[in-house]
């Protein structure tokens, strides 16, 4: 577990000491504003549509090589960034870049096949807490590498840490352990990517598809926010550039406090449907009372509403797929869900800074908060208890349907999954 986190804490450092400098680099290149906007969804879209295959591909072949391959990829997509002299160049590292950091779900599928399912929100709100943590110090590295070593220096260092911690983790991470009715449910393979994304798209109310879509919008609502959020505090608050990172900053520290310090205990009072639905609560109103304030101090209320709902909802989302899902085809799930996330991840943040221009400040706020509250809707409607799949591979439709007949005779959500079979 502690391996899963290190890693996933290093690989977020490298990508996000990139993403700041790309704009400067690539205007430099002559770039215009659509272009740098094209640069910077290029990672998300290779990401998204690399995530269901490296899923996939860790559950036929084991979490981790695929983690392994995907370290190597994002190191070679680094050094391409370090050497780019074109735009072109640029482009193509985004993209290697991206293909690399399609591991995400696997990482998330690696911490459910290691953890209780009693502890998984708990360690996934663990990994989540080392990506903040990671997204608040990233930047600041590739900031100073940029000004003391020059141009290429970020790209350099991003991927000596990425071989460094291909390294790390060929010596220190191990294969997670399952059961033998899970290594022959996984020889035989699991269904395509393609297929099981086909039954989200057309069986929505399914318990591992609502729980997609729950991710979806809800993670579609906050990053469409965090596009323009700078904007908004520059446009109504005079924020500048010298001082818009200590508002990042208070973002990320909430999350890395409430994940390590109070989301398991909040598991084990509310589970982790109850506490999927009381994050998109925070998260709704946060989004929706954030362009009311007309002062800095009554902004802190929105401000901690909205990491505080976003911490509790996605570890508890994830943990619930991670169940649902049978253990042969966990990794491809957890791909689609973050390629569907990725999608919103690029979509939404192009709609709200439409909306901040044609509709005013405060409506790509209130945009997200409409989108949050369709997630509350899909999640009012979650069991309370969700089973944890067998190890044959099922279809969705028949784990929704076998939760809903049996839902009053099923044991806690907390007890550990081995002694219920």
């Amino acid at each position: 577990m502690l391996t899963l986190i290190v890693i996933a804490f290093v690989d977020m450092l490298g990508v996000v000491m990139i993403v700041p400098l790309l704009p400067f680099y690539a205007t430099r290149m002559g770039a215009s504003g659509t272009v740098v906007g094209m640069l910077v969804a290029a990672f998300s879209v290779a990401q998204l549509l690399s995530a269901p295959t490296w899923g996939r591909l860790s559950d036929r072949r084991g979490r981790r090589p695929a983690l392994l391959a995907g370290l190597g990829v994002s190191a070679l997509g680094y050094l391409m960034f370090a050497g780019a002299d074109s735009i072109v160049v640029l482009l193509v590292s985004r993209i290697v870049q991206g293909f690399g950091g399609g591991t995400v779900g696997v990482i998330n599928a690696a911490i459910a096949d290691a953890s209780t399912s009693a502890e998984r929100t708990k360690s996934i709100g663990w990994l989540t807490a080392s990506t903040s943590l990671g997204a608040v110090v990233g930047p600041v590295i590739g900031s100073v590498t940029a000004q003391e070593f020059g141009r290429a220096a970020p790209g350099i260092v991003a991927a000596a840490l990425c071989l460094a911690n291909l390294v790390y983790a060929l010596f220190a991470l191990r294969e997670t352990k399952i059961t033998t009715a899970e290594h022959e449910a996984r020889r035989k393979g699991s269904r395509s990517s393609r297929e099981v994304l086909r039954e989200v798209l057309r069986h929505p109310a399914a318990s591992a598809s609502r729980l997609i879509w729950i991710y979806t919008v809800g993670i579609g609502a906050f990053y469409g926010m965090i596009a323009v959020f700078p904007l908004y505090l520059a446009r109504v608050f005079g924020v500048t550039e010298a001082t818009i990172g200590y508002f990042v900053m208070f973002f990320g520290g909430v999350g890395v406090v409430v994940r390590l310090g109070i989301l398991g205990r909040l598991v084990t009072w509310l589970g982790e449907s109850r506490l999927c639905r009381v994050g998109l609560v925070l998260l709704t109103v946060g989004l929706a009372t954030f362009p009311l304030p007309r002062h800095l101090a009554p902004l802190a209320v929105p401000m901690l509403l909205m990491p505080l709902g976003t911490a509790l909802t996605f570890p508890a989302v994830t943990a619930l797929l991670s169940r649902v899902a049978s253990p042969a085809e966990r990794g491809v799930y957890l791909g689609v869900q973050q390629a569907l996330g990725g999608v919103a991840r690029v979509a939404l943040p192009v709609w709200t800074g439409f909306a901040i221009d044609r509709f005013g400040v405060g409506s790509p706020f209130w945009s997200g908060a409409l989108l949050a509250a369709i997630g509350l809707a899909l999640a009012a409607r979650l069991p309370l208890r969700l089973e944890t799949s067998t190890h044959r591979v099922v279809s969705d439709q028949a784990m929704a349907a076998a939760v809903s007949a049996s839902e009053a005779a099923l044991p806690s959500a907390g007890e550990p999954a081995r002694s219920r079979r």
